[in-house]
């Protein structure tokens, strides 16, 4: 019988009760295919930074069997740029190679530990500055829900931990899983947009329409080329007008938004169909084949025939 892949997550103090149960609630609902342990750096009760505790069952020594470590945010207030000795004793138990991923505040902890100097990374955007002053051989990027950069993930606050946690599952599994899962926990596979989406600014004074029914128009449409004139004469915007319009409320250009919107199509069908690439490339709208494997290999760094075996099987061809 294959060994369950273990997720340990790392509760520190003042740790928050919702994204705590993150990690859990999502890989817990992957039917068998994680097992999820909960520990704290001395083993004991860990405080949240609300009105109480949380009993914690493991101690910082499962650290050392997990294949995956979940670092959840903890209090703002006691986000500090060095490491506390005995945490980073825990987390040198962590092997080398094991995927970490961290929410929102998490971040600070891995940059602390200097294990995200001269990589890509994200926290939440009210505290980009701060990290930045403090870690800055870290490539910050605010901007975004979360960073997959190979054996580290990280992501903003709140709800980015469901899309991370989800992403993993996809990475294990293929989209289906990560879709059932998904469905399971009543949330999105997947979340337009980045952070900007949910960084306050002044209200805009003409709010007689948004965008949202254009971008629902244009998923139906990815098939088609699609212009910016176009997606402006269907929300009936001037070009400026939209393409304004449309980074408020996305936090992209449209042009980068449909690339984004096509490659995340040719991901699901790759995963779920046998289509020739060329004909899956003019399924969600790149001209060529060609142009479908630079895009793909921009974003993710892989081909579409090595993207299909992964999620696929070696027999897929």
């Amino acid at each position: 019988m294959t060994a369950k892949h273990r997720v340990v997550v790392l509760a520190l103090d003042g740790v928050y009760p919702f994204e705590l149960g993150i990690p859990n609630r999502v890989f817990g609902t992957a039917w068998g295919r994680y097992e999820v342990l909960t520990c704290s750096v001395e083993g004991g009760p860990v405080a949240t930074n609300s009105d109480f505790s949380v009993a914690v069952e493991h101690g910082p020594e499962v650290l050392a069997t997990a294949d995956t470590v979940v670092l959840p945010p903890f209090d703002i207030t006691l986000v500090q740029r060095g490491l506390p000795p005995k945490l980073a004793v825990a987390l040198a138990a962590v092997p080398p190679g094991t995927r970490i991923v961290s929410i929102c505040t998490g971040a600070f902890v891995l940059a602390a530990a200097g294990r995200l100097d001269g990589r890509r990374a994200t926290t939440h955007w009210s505290l980009a500055d701060t990290f930045r002053a403090w870690f800055p051989a870290v490539d910050l990027d605010p901007d975004v829900l979360f960073v997959d950069d190979g054996d580290l993930l990280t992501s903003a606050g709140a709800a980015s931990g469901v899309d991370v946690c989800l992403h993993v599952v996809r990475q294990d599994h293929g989209a289906a899983v990560a879709n059932d899962v998904a469905r399971a926990c009543v949330v999105p596979p997947w979340r337009d947009g980045g952070q900007a989406q949910y960084i306050q600014h002044p209200v805009p004074e003409e709010q007689a329409s948004g965008t949202s029914a254009t971008r629902q128009w244009a998923l139906e449409r990815l098939h088609e080329p699609l212009s910016l004139a176009e997606l402006a004469g269907h929300a009936r915007m001037s070009l400026r007008t939209f393409a304004r319009r449309f980074n408020e409320e996305v936090g992209t250009s449209p042009g980068r938004w449909l690339i984004q919107q096509r490659i995340a199509r040719a991901r699901h069908l790759l995963e779920t169909t046998d289509l020739a690439v060329d004909d899956l490339a003019a399924e969600v709208g790149f001209a060529t084949g060609t142009s479908l494997r630079e895009h793909l290999h921009a974003a993710i760094g892989v081909t579409p025939l090595a993207y299909r075996r992964t999620f696929r099987g070696a027999g897929v061809g």
